[in-house]
């Protein structure tokens, strides 16, 4: 419990200290929702106190295992950091319209309600909007900053690479069990690429990737604990997200940005692929992953979201955004829970 307590304080320490630095520097969030004017002005990219601390924690204990991954996760941050800082840029102004006719109508893949506001994002939504305008049916409320970003694939290409050190590092030996030699590569940068991307998309609401980070990690840890394995990594990770959450619970007053949610999200798959724990660490991490998959439904155009991803829907249709946090923590503390009766049932690998 020692790197836990440890890591906790020193992100606590490099929290407090980083949020005044940002403010001053003016690294503010722009949120695009709607629902989160409120955090416009909050300091983000607060995870670079992750890197401080993960890097500090491994000169402590010296340890190959916990210098792989805390490497693992300094290459993300830093790609993460590249991602924050562009996004300090304006790309467009997005215009927030108003559904002032008595009936339904189309803007994009929406479907308007009567008085019901909605963005205008897409390239469909804008053409139907000069219609709708012309038409008299809508009427400009008010508009939110789009920021610069790299393209889907750019970002895609960059998440690959702490995958590639990792797989090239050889500290991931085994796969579910099993030697595979060189098909570990492309496993293992799929890993940490799915990690990375699964943690960035669930941290949309206060709280909510740190508390499950924190929560999954400690699981993680005892679970590892228990088959003999390494729990300095879990036990860290779940430090800094706790350390983190004294700032960033409800209300937040200061983000991750990308270039906590990617250091989080490599760090945390390099830790359970060089544990080899993966179906347990899959099973930890279910809500964001789930999270994930139903964004690309909607993006595939298999089911029609009125906001993505899924927890911006759900606080579009109403539930207040610390119950939508508490509950993804309390179902990610079941699924954990379950995960380790199981295995000492002997139903678990």
């Amino acid at each position: 419990m020692f790197i836990l307590i440890l890591a906790f304080v020193l992100t606590v320490i490099f929290t407090y200290i980083l949020k005044k630095i940002l403010l001053e520097a003016e690294i503010v969030d722009k949120p695009i929702v709607t629902e989160h004017k409120h955090k416009i002005g909050t300091p983000t990219m607060g995870g670079l106190g992750f890197l401080l601390t993960a890097s500090m924690v491994a000169m402590v204990l010296g340890d190959r295992h916990l210098n792989l991954i805390v490497l693992t996760m300094v290459i993300a941050g830093i790609i993460g950091a590249l991602d924050d800082l562009l996004g300090l840029s304006i790309k467009e102004k997005q215009k927030i319209v108003k559904n002032i006719s008595s009936e339904v109508v189309e803007l994009g893949r929406l479907n308007l309600q009567p008085s019901e506001e909605a963005r205008v994002a897409t390239k469909k939504a804008k053409q139907d909007f000069k219609k709708l305008m012309a038409e008299k049916k809508i009427k400009v409320v008010g508009e939110v900053p789009i920021k610069k970003e790299f393209t889907e694939k750019q970002k895609i290409m960059l998440q690959c690479i702490p995958g590639i050190f990792l797989a090239l590092s050889f500290g991931v030996g085994s796969i579910f069990g099993y030697f595979l030699g060189f098909l570990t590569i492309p496993i293992v940068i799929f890993g940490v690429l799915g990690a990375i991307n699964a943690i960035n998309l669930i941290d949309g609401m206060d709280g909510m990737a740190a508390g499950i980070i924190a929560i999954s990690s400690l699981f993680c840890a005892f679970y590892s604990s228990m088959k003999g394995l390494h729990s300095s990594a879990f036990l860290m990770l779940s430090g800094i997200s706790l350390g983190f959450l004294v700032f960033n619970r409800f209300p937040a007053s200061i983000f991750m940005g990308d270039v906590g949610s990617f250091a989080l999200g490599a760090g945390y798959a390099a830790a359970v692929m060089m544990n080899d724990i993966i179906y347990y660490g899959v099973l930890a991490i279910a809500v964001p992953i789930v999270s994930v998959i139903i964004s690309l439904m909607h993006r595939a155009n298999i089911i029609k979201l009125p906001v993505e991803p899924l927890h911006h829907t759900l606080h579009y249709k109403g539930l207040s955004e610390k119950t939508i946090v508490i509950t993804y923590w309390l179902i990610t503390f079941v699924l954990c829970s379950v995960g380790l009766i199981m295995y000492n049932l002997g139903l678990f690998p």
